[in-house]
């Protein structure tokens, strides 16, 4: 038996899928961040006290990277559990369990009621947390793709990636009124907690958008939203996997190194106060929602690839500034945000219609959680560990690491597509 012959189909317009995508995806990284945020402000003091400063925000960094890696472990299992209980119940399981990690998450208490015991059991939330969102994947922005208008595929691709900088606001915002308003002990005692009930709040509200769209049949292609077999999808689309994989990987180092790194480095290493750096990245972020609407535009207008291309190119001149963090942060943090809305607003729409309509739902899905181990897991422990070892300028190259795999993709892409 089907999903579509187990759950009533609702009539959708494509408004309600633009404004269901837009909730979803804030959602997702509005929890995200919320996690990375408090990677740097809060569980290095509250988890480690016993280590130095820079050995706590690796260790803190590293629990963070566990949530990536559970992420295709979820996948492969979510596979099954869709086959038993459809799509709808599938992503209402996996985001009960990012719920529920999420809220123990806020009520964990630190090491000195716990000793290393808390420590283990962030560990083990933070790796549950990557099982609800790697079950979580819904196919819904392919639904968007699918639907909107052929000469407007710029502007709809991007709709998926405004959840990025808003999300990253919200969050944002959030650590900004408390880190300005309570006094720091209030602060590492309660006061971040409530960011992470607020994640369960938003939560419960975008998976009732979710279902009302999962139980439609709205697009105008034959896309199936259905698993297809690991060994057929490997052996017909494996290069396509592979460039999927590697081709967004710099504007995915990007976003870690531009909302979670300076604040690893100005709590370590600099003298501002840490709600200004907050403040900034604020309309960083505010530039950044711009930049992937226009990255949209500009892509209607010029293509795709053109605009990823000059996105990309740009992100070496952001490496030229990353010294302003020891004295003007703004500089690295606005331009940062800038050129990350116009090269994370198109990164992940350029291949999934490569993929055949019965593989496109499981190659998507398959190439994103790799890319995600790949180009973000692990940066922020990476770009702080060679950081502290080395200086900002090891950050830098890290940075171009990705850069060149983003390229070199690109390339192979564009030379695939010549020679058919």
């Amino acid at each position: 038996m089907t999903q579509s012959q187990v759950l009533p189909s609702h009539a959708v317009t494509l408004d309600d899928v633009v404004t269901t995508v837009i909730m979803a995806r804030v959602t997702d990284y509005f929890g995200f961040f919320v996690y990375a945020i408090a990677s740097v402000l809060v569980f290095p003091s509250l988890f480690f006290p016993t280590l130095s400063p820079v050995s706590a925000t690796l260790l803190s960094f590293l629990i963070f990277s566990l949530a990536f890696i559970a992420r295709p472990i979820a996948s492969l299992a979510g596979r099954r559990i869709q086959q038993s209980i459809g799509r709808a119940g599938k992503i209402t399981l996996a985001l009960m369990i990012l719920g529920t990690s999420t809220v123990a998450i806020g009520l964990l208490p630190g090491y000195d009621a716990l000793g290393w015991t808390a420590p283990v059991l962030l560990a083990v939330l933070r790796f549950a947390q990557g099982l609800g969102l790697g079950g979580a994947w819904d196919g819904i922005t392919l639904q968007l793709k699918s639907a909107a208008p052929a000469e407007r595929d710029g502007l709809y691709s991007m709709i998926p990636q405004l959840g990025a900088p808003i999300g990253f606001c919200v969050a944002a915002s959030m650590f900004y009124v408390f880190t300005g308003f309570l006094t720091e002990t209030e602060f590492l005692t309660y006061g971040w907690r409530f960011a992470f009930f607020a994640v369960m709040a938003v939560n419960v509200v975008s998976l009732f958008a979710r279902i009302r769209l999962l139980t439609t049949d709205f697009g105008t292609d034959d896309t199936p939203l259905e698993s297809a077999p690991l060994s057929k999808l490997f052996e017909q689309h494996g290069r396509t996997i592979l460039l999927s994989t590697f081709l967004p990987l710099a504007s995915y180092a990007l976003l870690h190194m531009v909302t979670v790194f300076p604040l690893s480095y100005v709590m370590l290493f600099g003298n501002q106060d840490i709600t200004h750096i907050l403040l900034l990245e604020l309309i960083g972020g505010t530039i950044c929602i711009g930049t992937v609407i226009l990255s949209g535009y500009l892509t209607d207008k010029y293509s795709r690839r053109r605009v990823l291309w000059a996105s990309t190119a740009l992100i070496p001149v952001l490496c030229l500034t990353i010294y302003s963090l020891q004295t003007t942060p703004g500089v690295y943090i606005i331009l940062g945000f800038a050129i990350l809305g116009l090269a994370y607003g198109q990164s992940s729409s350029i291949v999934p219609k490569r993929f055949s309509p019965e593989f496109r739902y499981s190659g998507s899905a398959m190439s994103t959680n790799l890319t995600w181990i790949i180009g973000a897991a692990f940066a922020p422990l990476t770009a702080l560990g060679m950081t502290a070892l080395f200086g900002l300028w090891a950050a830098a190259i890290y940075l171009l690491s990705g850069v060149a795999a983003s390229m070199i993709a690109l390339y192979l892409l564009q030379q695939q597509e010549n020679a058919k």
